[in-house]
């Protein structure tokens, strides 16, 4: 199985395809859901990597998908800016999950 790229800038597209990862940069809502069921339906691929920004401006698309689908995995990962999560966003994680402060 094959992973694939969407992202909104071409530095991170450019750093995955370096390592083997081929994608596309899509800056328009309508493009990304193109490009996602373009990718959903393609058996080869089993991970398609979003990046972080198109999860913050489209989360209604990126959640519906993810709650629909099951193969391909689906992930957000931080682009050459960083991540937009706070910078202790497991341990809060953790501390929601289970009730207990660490």
């Amino acid at each position: 199985m094959k992973m694939y790229l969407i992202s909104d800038n071409v530095d991170t597209l450019t750093g995955m395809r370096l390592a083997g990862v081929d994608g596309v940069v899509v800056h328009e809502r309508d493009e990304l859901k193109e490009v996602i069921e373009k990718a959903m339906s393609d058996p080869e691929i089993g991970i398609v990597l979003l990046t972080e920004k198109f999860g913050r401006e489209f989360p209604e698309l990126i959640d519906e998908i993810k709650l629909e689908r099951k193969m391909p995995l689906l992930i957000e990962i931080p682009d050459r800016h960083g991540t937009g999560r706070k910078k202790d966003f497991i341990t809060s994680y953790v501390n929601e999950a289970i009730g207990l402060k660490l």
